[in-house]
C-alpha cells in the first residue's frame, strides 16, 4: 500500500529522520487490524517481544506506528502490567516526538487504572525526569480517565513543570487541564486562577478553551 508520492510529504510534516512508506492513517489501521487478526498472540511475553521487534527493527515510521497500535489492542489489555512501563519508557525516550509519545501516554493511563499505586509513583518520578518527553507523558497520561483522574497526581505534575518554557510541556499542561475541565469545571478553574501568574499564557488559554466556549469562564486570567 506504499505511496511514493505521499511518503516525502508525510516525512516533512512529521519532521522525521525515519522515512515513510506513504501509507495514511486509515489505511494503516486496516493493515494493522488484518495482521493482528491473522497472527494472534498467546501471552504477555510474546506480545511484548512482538512490540519491541517491530519498534527496534523498524526502517519506516509506519512500522513503529504498528508497534504502538499493537500496544493498544483491546483483547491484549490483559497482557499489560507494571513490567510494561519499562517497554513504554524505551519507546518514549527513543521515539522522542509527539506522534509516538502522545499515543503511548494512553497506555500509561490504562496502567494507572490497573496498577494505581506503583504507576502513580512512576509518574511522579517521570514528572521530574531530565527527559522532556517522559515529563510530557506524566502530565497528559490521564487525559482520557475522566472521573477516574487522580487530581493530586495531575496538579502536582503540572506544578512541577509549569515554569518550563518548552512548548511541548506548556501545550501538554493546557491539554491536560482542558480535558479534565470536561469532567470537573470547578477544580480546573480554581487551579488555573490560583496559579494564573505561574502558568504560561499558552497553558491557560488551552486549559480554559472549552469553558470559555461554553460561557462558563469569561476570559483567560492575566
Amino acid at each position: 500500500m506504499a505511496d511514493p508520492q505521499k511518503a516525502p510529504q508525510m516525512q516533512r510534516y512529521m519532521k522525521s529522520e525515519m522515512p515513510f512508506h506513504g501509507v495514511q492513517a486509515p489505511i494503516q489501521q486496516k493493515i494493522f487490524n488484518s495482521a493482528f487478526k491473522q497472527f494472534p498472540i498467546r501471552d504477555a511475553e510474546e506480545w511484548q517481544t512482538a512490540i519491541l521487534d517491530l519498534w527496534r527493527k523498524a526502517e519506516f515510521r509506519e512500522e513503529r506506528y504498528a508497534a504502538i497500535a499493537l500496544t493498544g489492542v483491546k483483547r491484549y489489555r490483559r497482557f499489560q502490567s507494571t513490567s510494561s512501563v519499562t517497554m513504554y519508557e524505551e519507546m518514549i525516550v527513543d521515539g522522542a516526538w509527539w506522534d509516538y509519545v502522545d499515543a503511548l501516554s494512553n497506555r500509561l493511563g490504562e496502567l494507572l487504572i490497573d496498577a494505581r499505586t506503583p504507576v502513580t509513583k512512576q509518574m511522579y518520578r517521570w514528572a521530574r525526569s531530565d527527559d522532556m518527553w517522559k515529563r510530557r507523558v506524566s502530565i497528559i497520561c490521564q487525559r482520557k480517565l475522566r472521573q477516574e483522574t487522580d487530581t493530586e497526581l495531575l496538579f502536582k505534575n503540572i506544578i512541577e513543570n509549569m515554569a518550563d518554557e518548552e512548548f511541548f510541556i506548556r501545550k501538554a499542561i493546557g491539554w491536560a487541564l482542558r480535558e479534565y475541565s470536561k469532567t470537573s469545571v470547578q477544580s480546573v478553574t480554581d487551579f488555573i486562577f490560583t496559579h494564573r501568574t505561574e502558568l504560561s499564557p499558552l497553558s491557560k488559554k488551552e486549559g480554559l478553551k472549552v469553558l470559555i466556549k461554553k460561557g462558563l469562564v469569561d476570559s483567560v486570567p492575566g
